[in-house]
């Protein structure tokens, strides 16, 4: 299925096919529905989180139901994604805090007030230290991570000599001004230093070097958290 027909599905779904009520509904314009309509795509991130229940895997691929099943319960998956040279000290059980991200000013703004913007807690066993946790948007990183994920991170120094190449990282990275923040892995980069390179694991998404120097605020990941609902 298509972009422009997953995005008439949902026009009908949400508005009644009222394109100028789904534009109300998204926050865009009406312009700017009719020109993704024609040019068969739509800001995935603004859709997913404007569109209640919508199912993240159809909207990234058009596969499946177009809606989460209303269920009674639910099956949560962790899976580590840090993987240690050596032997971590692993907590038998920890509590997490659940970010809400959207409301920082930042990635480096909420590292410097971690005791701001909590919605929730997260406790996992069995898993090294982690700072926080935070939902993640977009399909960079997709199949290993899905649009409404929750990563949990641990905080690292911007210093270069820190790295662990080929490691997943929360980061923010400055260019002329803008702040970007991603995750991505990374690597090596054949410019040598201070350059890195920024790696998906979708490989619809070319990697990217940029200045170390560049970023402002970096995180490993350690683990994902995924909430499959389950009938």
């Amino acid at each position: 299925m298509e972009k422009k027909d997953r995005l008439l599905k949902l026009i009908e779904h949400y508005s009644d096919g009222n394109k100028s009520e789904f534009a109300r509904i998204i926050g865009v314009s009406p312009q700017a529905v009719n020109t993704w309509i024609s040019r068969n795509t739509f800001d995935i991130d603004i859709v997913y989180a404007k569109c209640v229940n919508i199912s993240p895997e159809w909207l990234l691929t058009g596969q499946g139901p177009m809606l989460k099943p209303t269920t009674e319960e639910s099956q949560v998956k962790v899976k580590p994604i840090h993987q240690p040279r050596s032997i971590e000290k692993k907590e038998d059980t920890q509590v997490v805090y659940l970010y809400d991200f959207e409301a920082t000013a930042g990635l480096k703004a909420l590292f410097d007030n971690n005791k701001q913007n909590i919605i929730d807690t997260i406790k996992i066993p069995n898993l090294p230290k982690c700072d926080g946790a935070i939902r993640i948007v977009g399909d960079s990183m997709y199949p290993l991570l899905k649009s409404g994920d929750i990563i949990l991170y641990k905080q690292q120094s911007t210093d270069m000599n820190n790295l662990l190449y080929g490691e997943m990282y929360l980061l923010s990275y400055d260019i002329d001004g803008e702040d970007y923040i991603v995750v991505k892995y990374i690597r090596k980069s054949d410019k040598g230093e201070p350059f890195v390179t920024l790696g998906s694991e979708n490989p619809a998404y070319a990697a990217r070097d940029i200045d170390f120097r560049r970023i402002t605020a970096l995180a490993l990941v350690k683990a994902s958290v995924r909430i499959n609902c389950i009938i």
